[in-house]
């Protein structure tokens, strides 16, 4: 009887299939998948790279600037909601209690938060990956962001 392998060993090693190299390679894939199936520096020219990051981003701006608005009318209207129901005496605040929690959150909050330091971190270098390879169609996506926060 053969032995089996544990799959979840440390000693398996795995093979990284870069897809551009194995495109170029292979007729097929550019049939199934059309001949720009590369990375967007080899299949846009750099202004349309500028444009596409730009409308992306200046949508994306305009959206964060609407649901911004709309969090911070709710939050503002809630809580003067709540002032004019306490100071009508419809209710009463226990304020010792509501700064308990919010002490206890915060701790809760910052446990986690070291926590999942690595995972930030991991998330972060690879934004800067992605930002770098991608550079002309990162600038068009952070200037149209700003222009949508303006508009």
């Amino acid at each position: 009887m053969a032995a089996r392998r544990d799959p979840s060993s440390d000693d398996e090693s795995y093979e990284v299939l870069d897809i551009t190299e194995y495109a170029r390679r292979h007729h097929w894939w550019s049939r199934v998948f059309g001949r720009n199936s590369g990375p967007l520096t080899e299949k846009y020219s750099v202004a349309t790279q500028i444009v596409m990051g730009g409308v992306t981003g200046w949508c994306a701006g305009f959206l964060f600037q609407k649901v911004g608005k709309l969090a911070a009318t709710a939050v503002g209207g809630g809580f003067l909601l709540l002032q004019i129901a306490s100071h009508g005496g419809y209710i009463q605040i226990d304020w010792k209690r509501v700064e308990k929690d919010v002490n206890k959150a915060k701790r809760k909050i910052k446990k986690q938060a070291n926590k999942s330091v690595p995972e930030i971190n991991n998330l972060i270098e690879e934004s800067q990956d992605f930002i770098k390879q991608n550079i002309v169609v990162s600038g068009g996506f952070i200037g149209g962001f700003l222009l949508g926060l303006a508009s």
